[in-house]
């Protein structure tokens, strides 16, 4: 299993970003998968996940109305859209991959056992 993030870069406050998270090795569809974020100085934190089973999603209370999680099947990728961007959503954002059969993803990264290599944003003010 192998999961690349791409996206990335510096964008002034207000702007948006669309991170992927290119998959491959999934044999199926039981497996969930998130999106974290890292901050200089900061714990790792949950920011988004969907489970590829229903698509069904879940947001942190930051991110909720600005950043929406989506699946292409056909490519194999997730993207994570994020608008209104503020700096506090600087970090090095990362894509994480667990097998599930529940039906609801989580965004505690316990259960996470593939992560990609992470890709940087910046949100200048």
């Amino acid at each position: 299993l192998q999961l690349v993030e791409s996206g990335g870069g510096l964008v002034q406050r207000g702007g948006s970003l669309r991170l992927s998270c290119a998959t491959s090795g999934f044999t199926s569809d039981d497996y969930a998968i998130g999106w974290f974020r890292q901050a200089p100085g900061k714990s790792r934190e949950g920011v988004s996940c969907i489970d590829l089973t229903d698509a069904s999603t879940l947001y942190t209370s930051s991110v909720k109305g600005r950043f929406t999680i989506s699946r292409d099947g056909a490519k194999n990728t997730i993207y994570l859209q994020m608008n209104s961007l503020e700096p506090e959503d600087t970090a090095v954002y990362y894509c994480a991959a667990y097998y599930t059969i529940q039906a609801m993803c989580v965004i505690d990264d316990g259960p996470y056992e593939v992560w990609g290599q992470g890709t940087p944003v910046t949100v200048s003010s």
